[in-house]
Parts: C-alpha cells; structure tokens; sequence
C-alpha cells in the first residue's frame, strides 16, 4: 500500500460510519481485490478495523481507535509520504526531525495492548549504505531539494570521469533518487533523460525558467527506465569462472550484471569453480575485477582478456623493485 492510499484510506474510514468495499475502491481508483488486500494489511497491523455483511453493513473502524490524521501538519504529512529512505537519507534530506516527529503522533494514537508486539521500528533498522563508502563530496541533497520542489531548471557543473573536466550542462529535473546509497539528480538534457551523482556535481544555479519535462513522465517512471536501461542494456559481457569461495564477493560487488551458469552447476568442478557471465558498461570497467586476481579467470572476449593482461602488466611495472645503484 503506498503511503497516499493509506492516509486516504483511513480518512474515509474515519469519516463515515460505515462504508462498502466497492466505495473505497471507486474512491479511492482501483480494484475490489486490493482494498480487500488494504484492509487486511490493517487488520494485521493492529488497527481495528472491522467488516459487517448485510444492507446496513460495510467497512468500519472503532470510534477513537484510529489514527488522528489531523494531528499531522502537513509537513509531517509530507515527509512521512518518503518510503524507502533509511535514517541517514532521511537526514541528508533534512527530513529526519519532521518524520520523526509525525512517527511519533502515530505511535501516540496506537491504543495499548497485552502482550503486544514490540514496534517494528524497535526491531529492524535499514542502513542502504554500501559497505566502507567513502565520504561523498560535491552536492548534497538538503542544498539541492528546495530549487528541484521549486520546479525550475537547473545550470550544473558536471565533473564526470570518463571527461578531462567539468561540464557545464542545463537540465530539467525530475528529482532525486537514492539508489544503492548513492544520490542521483534525475533529469532530462535536451529531452533526453540521464542520472547525474550528487557528489560529482560541483557547482549548481537555478535557471529563471520553470523546467520543461517530457508529458506524462514522472520521477518514477524515469528513474526506472534509466535503472532497466543500465543493467541490461550493457556492451561488454565478460565470460568468466569464479573460485567458489568468491562467489558471494562477487554478488555483492556486481548485483544483478554476475549471471551464475545455471547449467554449470550441476558439474563436478562446480564445487570449487563456478562459471558466470558478468556484464560491464564500458571495456574500461572490466578493471573491477582486478581485485578478485587468480580468484577470476575470465575466458572471453578477447578484448577484455587483453585489457586485463595490459592492466595488470602496468600495476608489475609499478610495483617493481628498484634498481640498486
């Protein structure tokens, strides 16, 4: 249920004696088989929610057993809407206090039980960061969350590696996107859409000009075509064998570009060596496997046999002894 559905649904709860199930799902757009899915994610919530068969039946909540919505400033409301973010996110978007604040009212408004459950706040915490992440620079996402709410387009300063220097771009944003611990502007240049990371924009000004983005695209909508588009949409597949004790070092590392041969498993050698197909954006990329060393042997392409050899090759040379004078 998303965090909208669900503050509307336990508004028309609060507000009518009893409603049928047809209603709130005219109300609020869709179907009998997810209100019915809503009402039971309530129930099994703790929220009293009841339902009662006949003319005068329908759907009811105990009076002052609910949520006091109304207690929720709109800012709070607001900043509760946030799915997905774990606290450190929620503080990097200035957001913490506010959602706190309104978690707080909730818990408040629960009625006390025997024997109840622990809150599940008081039992699982989500840290999204990938581990050891260096500390990020550039943009943060409390400076640049005000000028995106406000809807204009933006100047940047893009430094991007694979460039000799900074870029100087306009663009019109969708908004920000946490993904994997990592801040992303999403928008469009010239209609086009992209994601640039926070910490390599190094300077940033609102354009006098509202921005201009494609109809009927949202965040959403974008952010997920760019994310599709990424991990399958990639030029180079390495084939390689992974020594079985590397197996999960290399998921976590890669996600879903290392694609385990299915087939492969069934082998003998398969206990001490597994074969994958890993996919990378750009031949440069295949150096991520450099730290892996003997632990990888990547049999094609060629090319990327190659760049690893050259690589490789360079980082002997540097390392090499001294001459003795």
């Amino acid at each position: 249920m998303t965090p909208d559905r669900f503050f509307s649904l336990m508004l028309l709860l609060e507000s009518r004696a009893a409603v049928t199930t047809q209603e709130l799902a005219s109300a609020l757009g869709v179907s009998l088989r997810t209100i019915t899915r809503d009402l039971n994610w309530l129930r099994e919530a703790g929220l009293p929610v009841t339902a009662h068969r006949g003319r005068l039946g329908g759907v009811t909540m105990l009076p002052g057993s609910g949520l006091d919505l109304t207690r929720l400033t709109p800012g709070e409301r607001d900043h509760l809407s946030l799915t997905g973010l774990d606290e450190k996110q929620r503080a990097e978007l200035d957001a913490s206090v506010e959602s706190r604040r309104a978690l707080s009212k909730i818990a408040a408004a629960q009625p006390r039980r025997v024997h109840e459950l622990l809150p599940l706040t008081d039992v699982v915490h989500v840290d999204s960061r990938p581990w050891r992440q260096a500390r990020a620079s550039g943009t943060t996402p409390a400076s640049l969350i005000g000028a995106v709410r406000r809807g204009r387009r933006l100047r940047i300063e893009y430094d991007s590696p694979r460039e000799s220097g900074p870029r100087d771009l306009v663009v019109d944003p969708y908004g920000l996107f946490a993904k994997a611990g990592i801040w992303y502007l999403v928008a469009d240049r010239a209609r086009v859409p992209r994601m640039y990371r926070l910490e390599r924009i190094t300077t940033w000004k609102e354009v006098d000009r509202p921005r201009r983005i494609r109809e009927n695209q949202t965040l959403a909508t974008v952010a997920a075509a760019l994310v599709d588009q990424w991990e399958h949409n990639h030029a180079i597949e390495v084939s390689a064998t992974i020594d079985q004790t590397q197996i999960e070092r290399a998921q976590r590392i890669f996600g879903r570009r290392l694609v385990p041969d299915d087939h492969d498993h069934d082998h003998e050698e398969s206990a001490a060596d597994r074969k994958v197909t890993i996919r990378f954006l750009h031949l440069e990329d295949v150096r991520a496997l450099l730290p892996f060393g003997s632990a990888i042997t990547v049999h094609g392409p060629t090319e990327a046999r190659a760049h690893l050899r050259d690589l490789a090759t360079d980082l002997a040379h540097h390392y090499a002894p001294s001459p003795t004078p």
